[in-house]
Order: C-alpha cells, then structure tokens, then sequence
C-alpha cells in the first residue's frame, strides 16, 4: 500500500503526434453565426405574412361589404337616356324645347369614327384593351401625382370612360375612396355584361359638356350649332376637351385654352394612330370659332299656345315624361295666322290705349348730360312686355316741335355699347296726352315740352324713310313714342270642323304676363252670349220672324225690383223679331224669351254647348252675366258653323315618344275602309271615309237657322265693323257687359271660328261707349282678314230639309230667312199680355211646346 502522498516519477516517452484538427461540421458554423439574424429576418416576414392575410381578410371584408350595396347595372343594356321634348307647329317648325337637360341621343353607329376617336385618345387611350379599370392607366396617374406633389396643381384621374359610366349613372360623384372602389367593381361588372360600343354609346350621350348641353349631339349644336355628321376634326377634337372642364375650356371666355387642349387632344389621336400626323396639323391650323347658343329655328310666336300645350302634357304624361320623355309633339297652331293674330291684338290694344288710356309718363328719369347719360341707360332695365323693335331712348334735348333721343345698340352681344341718336317729331307722339286719372285724359300736346323733359327715358321704335306716294309727302327716317298698354285682351281661332285651336294670343306679351287670358281667365260674355239664348227657341219650332215685345219690363228678384234696359238710350221699338233683336242686341226682348223658354232651357243649352257649364237660373244670366272663357265661347260658336255637332277644342294632334311610336292621337274619328287592301277589296268599294262620331248638340236646321241670324248681325248689326270689306259671308255676336267692362266679338265663317275679348286683368269700365262693336269686332276682322287671304268665299251650307224663304225684315228690306219645314206661316201675331207686358199665345202656335 503506498503512502497517500506518493507519487511516481514520470518516464521519459515520446508521444505520437497529435491527429491534425477537424473543422467544425459546415452546419454548425453557420447556426451559430446567424442565429440571431434568421430570428429577425423571419420575425419581419413572419409579420409580413401575418400582415398581407389581415389586409387580405379587411380588403375581403370591405369587397364585400361594398359589392354588397352596388345598385343594379344591368338595366343598362336596355337603358334609353332622358331627352328633351320637342314641340312643333303644324308646319313642322320647331315651337319650343322642353327639358331639365339638353341632350339629343345618338346610337353609336350614327356617331362619326372621329368623335368617338377623340374621346377615346382625350380620355381612355386603353378603352379597347382594359376590362374596365385600366392599371397602366392607374400607374401613370400615380406617377403623375408623385411628380407634380406639392406644386397645387389639380391631380389627373386614372378613371376609365366605362368608369365614368359607373360614376355618372349609378353611384354618383363624391369625392370618397368607397365611391371609387363601388366605382371600379361596377365598371368590372359591366365590361362583363356590355360590349364596349354600347358602353361608349351611354358615354357619349349621357357626359356633360357645358350650356346644358348632355351628349356630343347637344354638344356640337350648342357650341357650332351643327350636326355630329357636320363637325370639321378640330370641332370633333374639341368636343372631347370638354368632359375636364366645360367652364375652364369655354371658347367664349377662354379661347387660347381651348385651342391649347384642342391641339392637345389631336396629338394623342395621331399618337393613337387614329389620324395622321398631317391630318392633325391641319385641324391644329383650323380655327376655333364658336358659335353662341342661339336657336333661331324655334319660332318667335305662340307662346301663350306653347305654355298651354306643355301644361296639358304634364296633365296628360306627368312632368318628367314631359321634360325628359324625348316626346315629339305635333300641334294644331298655324305659325302665319298666329303672327297676325298676335299683330291684330297688339294694334287692337294700342289703338284703345292711345284713345282712352293716355300717356302715363316715362320708363325712368337720368341725367342728359353727354357723359352720363350712356351708363346711366344701360343701368336702366327695360320694362318686361316691350316689344323687341322698341329701343329705350333718353330724351337729350326737347325743343317746340321735336325732341332729339339716344339710345344703345350692340351690333356684337358682347361687343361695347354703341351710343346712337335720332329725332322724335311731334306728330309721333300726338297722341300722348297726359293720363289724369279717373279716365280723364290731358289736352293733346302742343309742344314737345308737353310730353318730354331732357334725361326721360321712354320707349320709342325707329320707323323708316317713306317715298312720297301720291299727295303724301316724303318722310325722313324718325322716331315714334310707344307705350306698353294697360288694357289686356285674348284671342282664339279654331277650325269648326276638327276643333283644331289655329291660333291663341293671351294677352299683350308673354313676357309681361304669363296668365293665359284666352284659357284662364273668367269673363262675362255679355249679349256675345244671347245666341244660346235663341237657340232653343228655334229648336222648339218657333221661326225667326216671330216679334216679340221690346218694351220696359220689370222682374221681382230677392235683391229687389231689377228693371233691365236695352243699351244706347232707352229707346224700344214695340214689337221686334227674334233676327231685329240678335242684330240690334235688344236686351229686353232677349229676357222676354228666355221667360218664354225658361231660364232652365238656357242654362241646359249653355252646358250643352260647353259655354257656361254649371249656370245660376237666374234670368240675368241670358244677358250674359255668368263667367266663361274666350276658348269656350269659340268652341260653342264652332257648332254653330259645323251643323250642331259639339265641339272640343285640341291644341294638340299627335305625341310621338322617343323611338317614334304615336302615344296620344286627338282625332279619334274611325276610318272605314282604311284596313282595304286594295281598291278592289270589295263590291263597291270607294276610298275610306272618316266617320264623325261626335255628339249631335243641336239639331242641323236650329244650327243653321242661327248662323243666318248672326249674318245678319254683320250685314246690318252692332258687328259691320268685323265684316268690313272682306266681301264674304261671315256671321257673329258682339257683347258688351254693365258699364262697358268687357268687350267681345265671337264670330265665324264655314272655315274658321274667331273669340276676341278685350278688358282689364281687373276688371273695371273700359269708358263710356266703349264696345265690342267698336273694338272687339275690328280685331276680328284683322284676324280674320289674315286667315282668309287668297281664299274664295265660301256660303253656309243649308241642311237638308230647310226652307228659305223671301221674307221683309223689320226694316222693310228682302231677305232670305231661313225656317223649320212647316213653320214658314207659324209666326203669330203678337199679343200683349198686361200682366207680363211680352208676347203670348206661343204655346198655342207651337202645338204646346212650352
């Protein structure tokens, strides 16, 4: 056992030499290396990841939370974009335009390959080969937003047109990140359910291009008044500038940047290869020349028919078929006729006003110093209802026997004010004596002074040189003092036969008062009414002949004793006919007949007539104290002259929509034989015959006994002044109401019926003696005048079964009066009852009728 500390000695040996040293595994180095790295390397993709899935999942999320409320983008395939409606004349002429959006659709094929180029370079050079969103498109927008960051320059979208489509027509366009991506989904859906051309048809019709104007078709007349066929490829290129701004690229306002984006758009087109290179140059050298949005086809007449026509289809239609239905509308107004009727009101009026009304001072007062006075009448508005040939003139100096006036013209709308002068003689304004009020009228003028101050503004119309003609002198070119009249009036022309209204004037200017005094106002018709009075005593049987009392009467009413008087003097003339009565329009006689008939007959004829519809039975009323309308007075005279069948009045004849098909016809009449195929379809078979199926009103011998009557009114009447000079047979009634607040003239030929009322819009005297012999029936006769011109004359035709017969009137003249067969000998000698001071003993004549 060896001690606990010992220790042996070391030999002396010599080692084998250590093996040579291994390299660590190649794995082991590495991982010990870049561990540390590969955990934030995978951390950051890990991140990564787990980033994208959670985009992805919100992005999802948001996908369908938006596709889930996008509105429905199919109807598009079917879709017919709002138009305006078209109202035309019976000559085809364009009456008016009705639209909340100015916008004529074209089909793409119609549409030139130029614009839809242009469009297409200007807007989506990508159009043909995206499916919707174009991402190149998206890329460039962006690259174009990085670079011109922070300079305030508006960034470009990356939109493409069928985008736009998707933003115009079905989510609208705020300016939010939702309403892009609702708008980019869409534009996807509809590049799978269109074809592009109809895409680009919705386009090109539905963008807005600047003054209302929706569409390239409304674009190219608004701003070139031209058709698309018609469009130069600088106008083309253009058109295709105006999606990005139309008030920014306004030719009238900015001109050189229109033509800047013009030229703009022409490079991408050659680009594109759409045109040449040489073709763009010579559009690029074509001037830019606009053309304001003037439509001087829309006839500049029937205003008051126009407004009426667009109230009746808005009854008829609603008004957004009305406005935006492309309705095509074809109306009954005869454009000549409505001219001159216009033109016969509008003298009518003037000539009472100058008779009756006075001058009532000028439009405004200014300085006439010769450097004020230029600003100061152009500050000056122009009082609404003066007619366009009427200037607004200043006086600058007044002497004894002229005065000498300036005024403004601008040749150039938009050019400066160009002051003109001329001289006003006195014999122009002599008539302008001073309105006093109460109808009381100022002596006629002497001097100038009596008329004019320096710096009155007034309106005057610049009358031309006149020849000397015979004993007539020359006359300078001058100036002539006008007024816009107080005094209102209507008129209607109607074709008896159809009810067609020819022609309508309701009132002195639609301009001063859009009231349609023809159609809404209510007027009396005073003695104008006294015919359907008459009527049913001749359809009873009782002759023209037949006299009745003209003498006082006196009537018990609630109110009191009414003791009615024939107009003029008092003066009676004992017994009188029914045809002395109508002619000299004998209010006495006419009450005594309504007695006779009975006030419920009267009021039975009035509503059958469609005169006076739900009429008192009050024995004032056959004087023509209820209300009616000038339209409604022309409708029952129109039975008059066609043979007793009734008439309603159309202003329109047929609606057209917007692919042409008719949706509303006013003739209704059946066409037998119109279905024949041949002109040998049948045994005797003649061409086809339109069957009038209207209502028999009257019978045809009463009808005609009528209009012989009121021939008579204007052969020897209260109504010479209608037929004056016109050398045809022409029939109609005056009437005048209590203290000569209305004035009528309701008269009528076999071809045309004519109202006219005269009046103020409230009502008050026109003036003693004034009537509507005196200036109803002249208008009338203007009218009627202009629609007759060139015409022969044509007589009333008798029914059959009528007998005329030679008779003396009451005035010892030969005339032809007109009986029922059997009643030529009926009229009875009068006989005067003391307890009602009228004729009797007609029941016993008439077998009982009454």
């Amino acid at each position: 056992m060896s001690p606990p500390d010992y220790r042996p000695e070391p030999t002396l040996e010599i080692a084998p030499p250590p093996p040579p040293p291994r390299d660590p595994p190649p794995k082991q180095k590495p991982r010990r290396r870049r561990v540390p790295f590969r955990g934030v390397f995978g951390g950051l993709l890990m991140l990564l990841a787990v980033g994208a899935a959670g985009g992805a999942v919100v992005a999802y999320g948001l996908y369908r939370q938006v596709a889930a409320d996008l509105p429905d983008y199919r109807w598009l395939a079917d879709y017919q974009p709002p138009q305006m409606s078209r109202i035309y004349a019976a000559d085809s002429r364009l009456l008016a335009e009705l639209a909340a959006e100015r916008r004529v659709f074209v089909p793409i094929e119609a549409i030139p390959r130029q614009i839809q180029a242009a469009f297409v370079s200007a807007e989506d050079q990508r159009f043909w080969e995206h499916h919707g969103v174009d991402p190149i498109g998206i890329l460039r927008a962006t690259l174009t937003a990085v670079e011109n960051y922070g300079s305030g320059r508006r960034l470009g979208g990356a939109s493409t047109i069928t985008q736009q489509v998707a933003k115009n027509m079905l989510v609208g366009a705020d300016r939010t990140l939702t309403r892009k991506l609702r708008e980019a989904i869409l534009a996807i859906r509809i590049e799978e359910t269109l074809p592009k051309d109809r895409i680009l048809e919705l386009y090109l019709n539905e963008i807005f291009l600047g003054y209302q104007a929706y569409g390239v078709a409304a674009a190219a007349q608004a701003y070139f008044n031209k058709g698309l066929d018609e469009l130069t490829l600088g106008e083309s290129a253009f058109l295709a500038v105006l999606p990005k701004g139309p008030n920014n690229y306004n030719p009238m306002r900015f001109p050189e940047a229109a033509r800047a984006r013009r030229d703009w758009v022409l490079d991408r087109m050659a680009e594109d290869k759409a045109i040449t290179p040489a073709e763009a140059a010579t559009a690029k050298a074509e001037p830019l020349i606009p053309r304001p949005l003037r439509r001087p086809e829309v006839l500049p007449v029937g205003q008051y028919f126009t407004e009426d026509v667009r109230r009746e289809l808005t009854t008829r239609f609603g008004p957004e078929q009305t406005t935006m239905g492309g309705l095509v509308v074809r109306t009954s107004i005869d454009p000549a006729l409505q001219a001159s009727t216009e033109a016969a009101l509008r003298t009518g009026l003037t000539s009472y006003d100058r008779r009756r009304g006075g001058w009532r001072g000028p439009v405004a007062k200014i300085s006439a110093a010769a450097t004020e006075w230029l600003p100061a009448l152009e500050a000056t508005q122009r009082p609404g209802g003066a007619m366009p040939e009427w200037k607004l003139a200043v006086a600058l100096e007044v002497r004894d026997r002229e005065a000498r006036l300036g005024w403004i013209e601008r040749p150039d709308p938009r050019g400066p004010a160009q002051p003109r002068t001329g001289t006003l003689p006195l014999e122009e304004a002599g008539w302008a004596r001073r309105a006093l009020g109460d109808g009381r009228l100022g002596a006629t003028p002497r001097r100038m002074q009596d008329v004019l101050a320096a710096g009155d503004v007034v309106l005057v119309e610049a009358l031309p040189a006149q020849a000397a003609q015979g004993r007539a002198p020359a006359r300078p070119e001058r100036l002539a003092l006008r007024q816009i009249p107080q005094v209102e009036g209507a008129i209607v022309a109607l074709d008896p036969g159809t009810g067609r209204v020819l022609a309508m004037a309701g009132g002195w200017s639609f301009e001063k008062s859009q009231f349609n005094r023809a159609t809404q106002a209510q007027r009396q018709p005073g003695s104008s009414f006294k015919p359907f009075v008459y009527l049913p005593a001749l359809e009873a049987g009782i002759p023209p002949n037949q006299r009745f009392l003209d003498a006082p009467i006196e009537i018990n009413t609630p109110q009191g004793i009414w003791r009615p008087g024939n107009y003029g003097d008092g003066v009676t003339n004992s017994y009188v006919s029914i045809r002395t009565a109508l002619e000299k329009s004998l209010n006495l006689v006419t009450i005594r007949v309504a007695q006779d008939v009975g006030i419920d007959k009267v009021a039975e004829t009035a509503a059958r007539f469609g005169v006076i519809p739900n009429m008192p039975r009050y024995l004032a009323m056959s004087l023509g104290s209820g209300e009616t309308t000038v339209l409604r007075m022309a409708a029952g005279y129109a039975a008059f002259a066609n043979g007793g069948r009734e008439v309603t009045p159309t202003l329109i004849d047929s609606v057209q929509d917007q692919r042409g098909r008719v949706i509303w016809r006013s003739d209704n009449r059946a066409c037998e034989g119109c279905a024949a195929t041949g002109p040998g379809s049948g045994p005797g078979a003649g061409p086809p015959e339109l069957v009038d199926s209207r209502r028999q009103i009257t019978d045809p011998i009463a009808a005609y006994q009528m209009v012989n009557l009121l021939t008579g009114v204007v052969t020897r009447g209260t109504g010479t002044a209608a037929g004056k000079g016109l050398n045809r047979p022409i029939a109609g009634k005056t009437g005048t109401t209590n203290d000569y607040v209305d004035n009528w003239f309701v008269g009528f030929t076999p071809d045309i019926v004519i109202a006219v009322w005269l009046g103020f819009d409230e009502p008050r005297s026109l003036g003693n003696g004034e009537t509507g012999g005196s200036n109803a029936a002249p208008i009338f006769h203007d009218v009627l005048e202009a629609a007759l011109r060139g015409s022969p004359a044509v007589p009333f035709r008798a029914p059959p079964g009528v007998a005329l017969v030679r008779v003396q009137a009451d005035n010892g003249q030969a005339i032809m009066e007109a009986f029922r067969p059997g009643t030529e000998n009926a009229a009875r000698p009068p006989e005067e009852d003391p307890s009602r001071g009228t004729a009797v003993g007609l029941d016993r004549g008439l077998g009982g009728l009454y």
